[in-house]
């Protein structure tokens, strides 16, 4: 056989086969492997969005219901923390949710994700302050109370 014939359909092939990952990939978007919850805070900070942000959020959000390995570009774990941060981009704006993995302490472990507090971002200083609010957030949903030391 002629070896650019060979070359040729395995090109042929190897595009079909391109599409139809590309088609088990969308189809499974509706598959749920993750449950997320909403903080009281979360929905009203969401309540507050334009219809175009609140789209973006709505697709980052099937995003890590749908999928076990999700892009950085949409959660990135923070540091230091025991949180991730949901990222949504709407032109020049950097939405940030700070995210927290329920029963798991990884992310793409994780089968239940809690969404605590959304902000824009505005610079870096400004996660110390976000990440305080979602301990807070926390506290309140696990019904503890930071220990008091006397």
């Amino acid at each position: 056989m002629n070896p650019q014939k060979l070359d040729g359909k395995r090109t042929f092939f190897f595009q079909i086969f391109v599409r139809l990952e590309e088609i088990d990939y969308f189809c499974c978007m509706n598959d749920i492997i993750r449950e997320t919850f909403h903080s009281v805070e979360y929905d009203e900070y969401y309540a507050s969005l334009d219809e175009k942000t609140k789209t973006k959020y709505d697709y980052v959000e099937l995003i890590i219901r749908t999928q076990y390995v999700v892009n950085k570009k949409f959660v990135k774990n923070l540091e230091g923390t025991e949180f991730y941060e949901a990222r949504v981009s709407v032109g020049s704006n950097e939405h940030r949710t700070i995210v927290f993995a329920i029963d798991s302490q990884s992310f793409m472990e994780c089968k239940r994700v809690l969404l605590l507090n959304s902000f824009l971002k505005k610079s870096t200083k400004q996660y110390k302050g976000e990440i305080e609010i979602a301990r807070q957030i926390m506290n309140k949903y696990i019904g503890g109370q930071e220990d008091d030391e006397d």
